[in-house]
Order: C-alpha cells, then structure tokens, then sequence
C-alpha cells in the first residue's frame, strides 16, 4: 500500500496507526504547489481527484481518502492490536464520536490560521474556538493517559497530529498540562518516531518527548 502525505499534514496519522498495527505502507511525499509525487513526478489529482491526504492506495489500486476513514481501516486490517473496538460496541461509537469531533472542531478550525490573508478578527475568532475545543479534551485526559484511557488508539493518533499545528500557527497550549502530557507521550511511542523519521520529520529525543 502507498501512503500519500504533506508534510506536518493529518497524514501522519494515518501513517502512526499503520505501524501501530504493523502494516507495511510506502510513503509518497506530495508537492503541494505542483499536486505531484515528488518520488515520480506523477500528477497527484489523477490518483486522488480531491487533491489532499491522506490517501490510502491499496494493493488492487483503489484509493481511500479521509482521515477518520483510513484510519478506521487501517485499525481494521490488524484488530488483535486494539486500537479500535470491536463493531457493535459503544466504545466503538465512542471512538468514531471523537474522531468526528477532532475533523470538525479541530482540524477543519486551523485551517483558516494558515492562511496569511485570514483577517486578524478571524484568526481571533478561530484561536479562541480552538482553546475552547482543547479546554474539553484536556478535561477528558486528566488522570488517563490518553482518551479512552489506558490503551493507544485512532483517535489519540489523530489528536495527535493535529496538535502539532498548534505551535505553527501561534496557538499557545502550553496551560493545557494534560494535553502537553499527551503530545509528549504519543511522540515517545516508537511507531510514532518511525512515522515522523518516514515523512521527513524531525523527532525529539526519548528524554525531550517525554519532558
């Protein structure tokens, strides 16, 4: 399978999960100005005609796009790991409640914050939507270690990797303990490190992942 990625994109999580689980995918790096391959140079919008990661191309060349979707799958393919719960429970629904809430009240609010013509207002508006979000899931982090408690799952992957915007767009989290807690624990995870190191990453030492 090839897993097509931006850099510092949602993508990263798809590839987190995919060595959790310890599925084999080959990360293809997309040039975002050209909508390319960099590897061949392939046009990017003929593999995915929306034009965005992640996008999952699996053996027989059908391609699955959205994060909350390619995680799920992904999840599925190895579900002796245990990061998504089996159909028909309610811890299930659980799981597919909080990545609903990260793709829409998270992850679709920083947009705006990366573009350098969103007026200041906006940019306001948006930062205090975001801190108000977080406020939430660092209240469901107190005293666990990540959001269905003691086990890694999909959605922590995804929480995760959306996070990371937060520092390059200004958005100060630094007085969500918990939520600081989290970030360090996911990027001490050895999948993780391998994931970030794939994609070009920088990865922080165990010692400075886990301050």
């Amino acid at each position: 399978m090839k897993l097509y990625y931006l850099l510092e994109s949602c993508a990263l999580a798809s590839h987190i999960v995919a060595n959790e689980v310890g599925v084999a995918v080959q990360a293809e790096r997309i040039d975002f100005a050209t909508k390319t391959v960099v590897s061949s140079g392939a046009d990017f919008l003929a593999i995915n005609p929306k034009g965005y990661v992640p996008a999952l191309q699996l053996d027989d060349g059908e391609v699955l796009t959205e994060s909350a979707a390619v995680l799920q799958y992904l999840a599925g393919l190895k579900p002796e790991a245990g990061l998504f719960p089996a159909a028909g429970t309610l811890a299930r629904v659980r799981v597919q409640e909080a990545l609903n809430y990260i793709a829409t009240e998270l992850h679709q609010a920083y947009s705006p914050l990366f573009n350098p013509a969103t007026p200041a207002e906006v940019r306001e508006d948006r930062i205090a939507h975001l801190r108000k979000r977080y406020a939430m899931l660092d209240g469901q982090l107190h005293g666990r270690a990540w959001l269905f408690g003691d086990a890694f799952g999909i959605a922590d992957a995804y929480l995760f990797a959306v996070t990371r915007w937060a520092g390059f767009v200004g958005l100060d989290l630094s007085d969500y303990a918990n939520l600081q807690a989290f970030q360090a624990a996911v990027a001490a995870r050895p999948a993780v490190q391998a994931a970030m190191r794939a994609q070009g990453l920088a990865v922080a030492a165990p010692e400075q992942a886990a301050a």
